[in-house]
């Protein structure tokens, strides 16, 4: 079983992320679950969600404390030590960043290895191609990248479900920052 851990801030999409996360991973034939921290929830404050991937039925519902993988959405958010727990020399990181990965490695004291760590330009891909800085879906498409636990046809898909109803518009420049983010990572 994968374990993933979202950190962002509140009105930034996180727990669409997780959700988004579990639903290609079922797309792509897996087990799945997405679930959210609840708390005060306020735009601006940090918040977490948690999404596990699973080739047999998920049994377990509590919070992810050891994360395999770790998706920050908001790099000022490394300020907050709560944000590093439970992590390990293996655990992968993605993170909305424009440093790359020795240099993140360095700010969070070597804890995760550079080759272990996926920076990605999720701002500034989804304020060229959503006008907005929303990161949630855009992260994705490096978080498929750089772990390959979903494909991109199952993530792109799992956009028009979880977007049915809205326009076609918001769904297609989901999917050119999605696809723009997956290219960008190394």
């Amino acid at each position: 079983m994968i374990q993933i851990r979202f950190h962002g801030r509140g009105g930034q999409g996180v727990v669409t992320a997780a959700e988004l996360t579990a639903l290609a991973a079922f797309n792509d034939g897996h087990y799945a679950q997405a679930f959210p921290s609840f708390g005060v929830e306020r735009s601006g404050a940090p918040i977490q969600a948690f999404a596990r991937i699973a080739d047999t039925p998920i049994i377990t519902r509590e919070q992810i404390s050891q994360p395999d993988i770790l998706i920050i959405q908001d790099a000022s958010l490394l300020e907050n030590k709560d944000v590093l727990a439970g992590i390990s020399a293996r655990t992968k990181l993605i993170i909305n960043s424009d440093k790359n990965a020795a240099a993140i490695s360095a700010l969070i004291g070597n804890k995760i290895k550079p080759e272990n760590i996926t920076a990605s330009a999720a701002t500034e891909i989804a304020l060229r191609l959503l006008g907005k800085n929303i990161v949630n879906t855009v992260i994705l498409g490096a978080f498929a990248r750089a772990t390959g636990l979903v494909t991109m046809p199952s993530l792109l898909a799992a956009i028009a479900q979880k977007f049915d109803g809205k326009s076609q518009d918001i769904i297609q420049k989901n999917h050119a920052a999605i696809t723009a983010a997956y290219n960008y990572a190394s």
